[in-house]
């Protein structure tokens, strides 16, 4: 835990606040703070700041915090990702929310398996747990939206040019002649495929809205080291 992560029902009064739950354990079990001892801390979605340890006992822990900092900025690349299974998922989300991307459709495709729509990961609150912890380690305070598509021609044909606006649209393919780092620092929505890549009829159809293909070089990625690589070239400035 990188960042004590706070939310409003935290809050005693406007400047003191009480923790318990995981992050009480992580507290006492991890980190073992004596009273006096600051940690940095911030608000979700929310200024960082300070957070100064007043009491740790075996029911909560009682901080003075002070948040006058904003968050480190937004990527400006929103991410449209063909639905991995549930446990690369879980890496997948975790590298977008680390490095910054706060806007993450997740969609169907031919080669994502109906099952995967299934996973608990998926719940609102489970999904919810994981973006924190990924803020947490990324000291982040602004969570990210997760929104599923589970049918990928309305997406496509219904939903996609809303979605993407005036910014720039890349497609992330095997075998694609664009060049990715091309496009660092400007706002752009990027789609990535599932294990396989899309299927030829997919990528006509995300041509077909505007979409470039780029490429990530000439080895086969995985899905988590794909979003992970991706992300972090358009990342740089």
């Amino acid at each position: 835990m990188n960042l004590l992560l706070l939310q409003s029902e935290d809050f005693i009064d406007s400047r003191r606040v009480r923790v318990g739950g995981r992050r009480l354990t992580h507290l006492r079990e991890v980190l073992r703070p004596a009273p006096g001892d600051a940690l940095r801390a911030g608000l979700l979605d929310g200024p960082l700041g300070t957070a100064t340890l007043l009491h740790l006992g075996a029911e909560g822990a009682e901080f003075a915090v002070q948040l006058d900092s904003p968050p480190p900025p937004p990527s400006p690349v929103s991410l449209v990702l063909a639905l991995p299974r549930p446990k690369v998922l879980r890496r997948a989300l975790r590298a977008a929310t680390l490095l910054g991307t706060k806007e993450i459709h997740l969609i169907h495709s031919w080669r994502v398996d109906k099952s995967y729509w299934q996973t608990p990961l998926l719940a609102p609150q489970r999904l919810r747990e994981e973006l924190l912890l990924a803020l947490e380690l990324a000291r982040d305070t602004m969570l990210p939206r997760v929104l599923s598509h589970r049918r990928f021609k309305p997406f496509i044909e219904d939903e996609l040019d809303a979605i993407a606006g005036t910014r720039q649209r890349l497609l992330a393919h095997p075998g694609a002649g664009g060049d990715l780092a091309s496009a660092r620092g400007q706002p752009l929505i990027l789609a990535l495929g599932p294990e396989g890549g899309f299927i030829p009829y997919e990528v006509e159809c995300f041509g077909q809205r505007g979409f470039t293909p780029v490429s990530l070089g000439e080895r086969i990625l995985s899905v988590e080291v794909a979003v992970a690589m991706a992300l972090g070239v358009l990342a740089l400035a």
